[in-house]
């Protein structure tokens, strides 16, 4: 296909508006062949079928464009994480589990847009919109955290929930990062990805001290006074809540 070609396929796509939307799939296909360092910025232009320069009328670079993909993989993260956490219905418990199966489904269904977020290597502040969706997504492991922290026992010391949320952040992460992703090479479990996941926060949960029956989750979390302020908590083991 000649330039000439090529330049007339790319203005007819900037002229009705879809040229970024082509150019951020084609990237999307490239990651999920190649990985997201494995293209060039040229080559998301080939694959959109317009010219090396038409890019740089959306994007400044090929950072740029991986940032835009991260950024919109992160709002679809945050929306399916939410679904699951479904406030904490029935029970924390339960909702809990569902966000971490939520997790592992996003990574095994979106591998481009997971690749992206945490394999691309752009930075988490590399524009606001990045930064606020990342913090968006997270927010919601750590509000399910906050919930999960208020069934600790009444006077037990209890782990700040940004802490919790980073260990089972981490969990998830590792899990969806060896074994969820759909790689053939990844070594065989005796079990799937979900179960996994299921008997590690279960353990994390009890080793905790945190009750873990369904049934008594909701009324434990009701009987139990109203928390200190974070000034005037115990340390314990964990340190002071931030």
């Amino acid at each position: 296909m000649s330039w000439r070609k090529e330049q007339r396929r790319a203005e007819r796509g900037y002229h009705h508006g879809n040229l970024k939307e082509a150019l951020l799939q084609a990237a999307l296909d490239l990651i999920a062949q190649k990985g997201a360092a494995g293209f060039t910025f040229a080559d998301a232009a080939r694959m959109a079928g317009v010219s090396p320069a038409a890019p740089y009328r959306h994007f400044r670079d090929r950072e740029e464009l991986l940032t835009s993909i991260a950024q919109r993989g992160f709002e679809q993260f945050e929306s399916q994480l939410s679904a699951a956490w479904d406030d904490g219905r029935p029970d924390t418990v339960t909702a809990f589990e569902r966000v971490g199966k939520a997790y592992l489904a996003f990574a095994r269904e979106e591998p481009a847009f997971y690749s992206a977020m945490f394999e691309s290597g752009v930075p988490a502040d590399s524009s606001p919109g990045l930064m606020a969706a990342g913090e968006r997504a997270f927010g919601v492991i750590r509000a399910a955290a906050e919930r999960l922290a208020a069934l600790a026992p009444p006077g037990a010391p209890r782990p700040p929930a940004l802490m919790m949320a980073l260990h089972i952040w981490s969990m998830a992460h590792g899990i969806a990062s060896l074994f969820a992703r759909g790689d053939a090479a990844r070594r065989k479990l005796p079990m799937s990805p979900e179960e996994l996941l299921e008997a590690e926060l279960l353990i994390y949960v009890r080793g905790l001290g945190f009750p873990t029956d369904r049934r008594n989750t909701t009324s434990s979390a009701a009987a139990e006074p109203p928390p200190l302020p974070e000034d005037e908590r115990p340390a314990g083991p964990w340190g002071r809540a931030k």
